[in-house]
């Protein structure tokens, strides 16, 4: 299991939106998460709409990506979420900035 955060951005006029649609994440989503490794995830969000992501991975952070880049119902998430960020190119997923961890404790 690897921990991994990342980070994107939600457009500030968007971020109302986007938390009312992660208020009711689609099933077929969730489902998809489960299948290609993404456990405990959790999304932080400050005023400004940074938005810190968190999941424990079954491999790697590029594993979990690859695994949902085979899921169609991945595809349409992202292009349903993508207008609501900021600076990116493609899917969302494609830019997630993934972090270094540089502490842990239990």
């Amino acid at each position: 299991m690897k921990r991994v955060g990342f980070l994107l951005k939600v457009k500030p006029d968007k971020i109302e939106a986007y938390k009312k649609h992660h208020e009711a994440v689609w099933q077929e989503m969730l489902d998809a998460l489960r299948r290609t490794g993404w456990r405990n995830y959790s999304l932080f969000m400050r005023d400004d709409g940074l938005l810190f992501g968190y999941f424990e991975a079954d491999e790697s952070f590029q594993a979990s990506l690859d695994g949902m880049a085979s899921e169609p119902i991945n595809l349409q998430w992202q292009e349903f979420m993508s207008p609501y960020f900021e600076s990116i190119s493609g899917r969302p997923d494609e830019n997630m900035i993934e972090l270094q961890e540089v502490f842990h404790t239990d």
